[in-house]
């Protein structure tokens, strides 16, 4: 593969991340919008734990909101670390995504509190920061591991915080496998030999 080849299929990869994520972002504030006219119909989508009949809300969990802040606190950094990690391949993308959204819904199903109703993006945000940060370390790669520190500057302190117990309505448990299971994606899913041009 020659230089301009690379750089073409870096942008063509970087347009695919873009709008995937601009699709994905979209469809969040659609579904809100749809919720709110319906008289938020689709909340019920949530998770209620231990409920049998609750594990098949467990990944339609992940992309309905409790009211449009909810959905505006996850678009951007589910944006801007969804098109990061998306930059990796969009394959391994929908893997990490769909590992990280079926181990969160999940664990809040078996921990969550008893008669809570958990939904939302920010359980998939906490994991997409567990995956990019660990992510460079475990492929050992250099601009990986920038782009994991950078992720931790940029989201650190608000990733502490989402972890909290002590946060009113904010669901700690979801956060907490959510990142766990980033973190275990990193190494299901990174890359440990050459990578294919």
């Amino acid at each position: 593969m020659t230089g301009n080849e690379l750089e073409w299929s870096r942008g063509d990869r970087a347009k695919a991340a873009a709008k995937l994520m601009v699709g994905w972002v979209a469809l969040l504030w659609l579904l809100e919008v749809v919720d709110v006219a319906s008289g938020h119909a689709l909340d019920g989508l949530g998770i209620t734990p231990r409920t049998p009949s609750e594990l098949v809300d467990v990944v339609p969990a992940a992309f309905i909101h409790f009211g449009f802040a909810h959905v505006a606190a996850n678009s951007v950094p589910l944006l801007v670390m969804g098109f990061l990690a998306a930059l990796g391949g969009i394959r391994r993308f929908a893997m990490v995504c769909a590992a990280i959204v079926v181990a969160d819904g999940l664990g809040v199903w078996l921990i969550a509190p008893a008669h809570s109703n958990t939904a939302g993006a920010s359980g998939l945000v906490f994991g997409l920061f567990g995956y990019l940060v660990v992510t460079g370390f475990v492929e050992r790669r250099p601009l990986g591991v920038l782009v994991g520190l950078l992720v931790a500057a940029v989201w650190g302190t608000s990733i502490l915080v989402g972890l909290a117990p002590t946060q009113s309505g904010v669901s700690w448990q979801a956060h907490l496998v959510g990142l766990m299971a980033g973190v275990a994606t990193a190494f299901a899913f990174g890359r440990r030999g050459p990578v294919p041009t």
